[in-house]
């Protein structure tokens, strides 16, 4: 399996960052890094995915996903904009992600006790590689995002 390491955002890494893409069958899920980069929103943080030394993708913790998300407990946090370069997608980058996230995010956000993310019902590669990961199905869907119904998943951390 592929071994990752999460590393906080910098604004040294923010051209490399931008060099990262998706493909555009993607995009209406996730966005392009470079875009997310430029609509910062407040308790919203921006984290790297590293293979070796290489930056192969981000994601963003959301410290109150509740504030969007009324079904979630308030207080836990929102995995947001998971992003796998496309050069670098189809190696388990994903899952070997989602597995490192408990350990990183009790070093990080050590008052989280759960953390949720919603992902579009057009996209069951993604909902795969969560699931795999460890996240669980609450059974719930979100409506209000901007590619449609979302599943919402759930882990314990």
């Amino acid at each position: 399996m592929t071994s990752v390491t999460l590393a906080p955002y910098t604004s040294d890494q923010r051209d490399a960052l931008c060099a990262l893409a998706v493909g555009p069958e993607q995009e209406r899920f996730s966005s392009q890094p470079r875009l997310l980069l430029n609509s910062s929103q407040d308790g919203v943080d921006v984290h790297l995915i590293y293979v070796d030394a290489t930056l192969v993708g981000m994601f963003r913790i959301d410290r109150d996903f509740s504030r969007e998300h009324p079904q979630v407990p308030s207080g836990a946090c929102g995995l947001r904009s998971m992003i796998v370069d496309q050069r670098h997608q189809g190696r388990g980058i994903g899952t070997a992600m989602i597995r490192a996230l408990p350990a990183y995010m009790a070093q990080r956000y050590p008052q989280a006790t759960q953390i949720y993310l919603t992902v579009n019902l057009r996209n069951p590669g993604a909902r795969r590689s969560y699931l795999n990961g460890g996240f669980t199905d609450t059974g719930e869907h979100y409506m209000g995002g901007d590619a449609g119904p979302q599943h919402i998943l759930r882990m314990g951390l």
